[in-house]
Parts: C-alpha cells; structure tokens; sequence
C-alpha cells in the first residue's frame, strides 16, 4: 500500500517547487509582443534582479537553461585559443570548463576536491606565476549543486587583486541566486551566470548573464562566433524583440514576474534568511542521522555548505531503495548523486525557492520514516534537532 496521495513534494535541487501563484500568472492567452505590458514587465525584472544580485551593472536574458548562459557568457569574451583557470569544487566546474575546451579555449583545472572550498592561497600564488597575463579569466562555481558547496567569492576576488592579475573573474550561481547572499559589485564579479529554475522559482528557460563596464570592454574587442550569443544586440536592443534575438519567451516572463513580486515582497534578506534556517535544519537533521548509520554530509566545515542544496554520501551502502521508499510510498522525490564518484551511492536534497517549515520537517520526517521502513541504521534525535533550529528561527 502507498501512502503518496496528494500533492508530491520534489525536494530536487531544481527545477524547484513552482509556486501556485508563478503556475497561474502563466496560464493566460498569449500577449502582444510588440508593445505594452510585456515590454514593461521585462524591464522591472531586469530591474529586480539587479537589486537581488547586487550589480548597476547590464543584465540580458536568453531563452535556455544554465548551460545556455555558460556559452554566452564564454563567447562574449571569450576566443579560441584564450586561456582560463577554472577552480573546480564539483561537477558543474569542470562542466562550464569542459564547454568551454569545446569552443576552443584553454580551460586549466585547479582541483580543489569535492568536498572543500577554493583555497584563496593557492590562486594568489598561480596568478603571481602567470607572469604574461594568458590567462583571460577566473571561473568558479558560487555554490556547485553536485557537491552542495558555497565558495567565497570575494575571498577569491581578494587574491586576484593581491596577485595584481588583470583577468575577468566570471562565476556560475545558477544554484545560489535568491538563496544564498550575493554582491555583485562588491566583490568584484565581473560576468555572473544564473537561471531561473531554482531559487527564481519559475520553469526552466531563461538564463542570465550580467556583466560590468571591464567585461563590456573585453566583450567589444573580442570577435563573436555566435550572433544569438551577443549581448550588445540585447543590451542596445532597438526594438523588444531585440533582446531576445526574435520572440521573447512571453509567458516565462510573466511566471519571472510573478516570482519576483513574491521575493521582493518578503525581503531579499529575509530571503536568503530563511533558506539559511532550512538549510541548518537539514544539516543537523543528517549529522544526528550519521552518528549511527551509513549516512554523512558531504561537507565537514559548516561555513562552507550551500543553503540551496546539501548532498549526503555513504562509503559502500545502497541508498536506492530509501529513496525509491520516499518516492513510492510516500510521495518525496530526492536528487540523485552528480559526479561524486568516490562514493557508492547517497543523495541531495534541494531546498531552495518556494519552501516553508511544514514542507522541510515533512521532508526530513519521511526520510526518516524511510530509514525505520528499511530498518536503515541511523542516529536517534535527528527531527527534535530540525525542529529546535526552526523554533529558534
């Protein structure tokens, strides 16, 4: 017998849980897009996301997923033959590393694990060591969703300048955006990337990039492969339809909108608040569970976990048939594993977006209902912990 009557609940680190309120400002009869309302509604989510990321900077959209604003961002400043350094804590650096190997750049990979942050030290002293400058950019990940890891940017943008190193520093946030704090501008990021499935809370197909006046700079003297790619069109756009190089993506754009108005209405860092106490609760929740069990938490120092997606690991066990147990029985969908290949086997949860208690401690109960159903060793204690650091807010 199943108990998953209801609504499922998908605890995936994205696409997220899409608000009722972003489903139904989509459901509408397509629109003039040519002049009125849509033209005014792109401009304020330009402007919204602006404010949430922090940068006075340009912003443009395109109609694809992450992926799709990897390759814009490289081919706007980017050339075969141009070097980079690509600080890999996960699967999705060495994803953006390897796109751009395929466009004809020099990607080199400074590892730094799966299971730490970027070490400052380290890109200081291979910085000092690029005496000719070759090198064109710095590409880290904000948060990798693969391994649930949160860098410091603005540590790392501390030791581009201490090395006095004149690259673009570019950084994926795909899965940090209106969950984790991010300043554009004061720490120094010159080409951000992000989308707008996770904690912009809206259907995957639109990716972002914004970038300063040193990217723009670099942009205009670097020739173009791609005319869908090219920002300048977008950002000089002489009619709407311009900025997305043909239709625009119409009822993406109002499903944006509506998730916008429900971020700016709670407070961006009331926001990026709330999915620090989710994100705690969850991580304490798996350290109780791991004090007698198979189950731990990929990353060890607290000051480095994502507050959108915490990956959790076993050393040998088969972590199927619990979520296979979530999903079945009672209606939870996990994220599997991404490229953790050390390990046999485990699982993520996302949580970012459209999330409040009841959904996170139903989360975490069903888990550990799973792990009795299974009789799945595992730590006792592990709800009163989530639940303490809820009440505590």
């Amino acid at each position: 017998m199943t108990l998953s009557h209801g609504r499922d609940l998908f605890m995936t680190p994205g696409p997220s849980v899409i608000p009722d309120r972003v489903l139904n400002a989509m459901h509408r009869a397509a629109p003039n897009i040519y002049e009125g309302d849509l033209v005014d509604i792109t401009s304020s989510i330009f402007g919204d996301l602006k404010t949430i990321v922090g940068t006075k900077g340009e912003a443009v959209l395109y109609i694809c997923n992450g992926h799709g604003a990897w390759e814009a961002a490289l081919n706007n400043v980017l050339q075969p033959g141009d070097k980079t350094l690509n600080l890999a804590t996960g699967s999705f650096a060495h994803g953006w590393a390897d796109l751009a190997g395929k466009m004809g750049v020099i990607p080199e990979i400074l590892e730094f694990g799966k299971s730490s942050a970027i070490d400052p030290a380290r890109i200081e002293t291979r910085l000092r060591a690029d005496k000719s400058h070759e090198i064109k950019a710095v590409m880290a990940t904000h948060t990798d969703t693969s391994s649930g890891l949160r860098n410091d940017i603005a540590a790392l943008r501390a030791a581009m300048d201490a090395a006095g190193h004149p690259a673009l520093l570019m950084v994926d946030c795909v899965a940090s955006i209106g969950c984790e704090r991010f300043e554009m501008d004061n720490w120094g990021v010159d080409i951000m990337v992000t989308a707008c499935q996770k904690g912009l809370m809206t259907p995957p197909g639109l990716g972002y990039v914004f970038f300063n006046d040193k990217a723009a700079k670099v942009a205009d003297a670097t020739p173009k492969t791609s005319p869908y790619w090219d920002w300048a069109p977008r950002v000089k756009a002489e009619y709407f339809y311009h900025q997305f190089s043909g239709t625009a993506p119409t009822h993406h754009l109002f499903g944006q909108r509506a998730a916008l108005d429900m971020i700016m209405a709670e407070g961006i860092e009331n926001v990026w608040n709330r999915h620090r106490v989710f994100a705690h609760a969850i991580t304490a929740t798996v350290e109780k569970w791991s004090l007698a069990g198979p189950l731990f938490l990929n990353i060890e120092n607290p000051d480095q976990r994502s507050n959108a997606v915490t990956t959790i690991l076993t050393d040998g066990f088969d972590c199927t048939p619990l979520r296979q147990w979530c999903e079945q029985q009672a209606g939870l969908t996990l994220g599997l594993l991404i490229g953790l290949d050390t390990y046999t086997d485990g699982f993520r949860i996302g949580h970012m977006g459209h999330l409040n208690p009841p959904m996170v401690l139903g989360a975490l109960a069903t888990i550990d209902a799973g792990l009795k159903a299974l009789s799945i060793p595992h730590g006792d204690g592990a709800l009163a912990a989530a639940s303490q650091i809820i009440a505590n807010g």
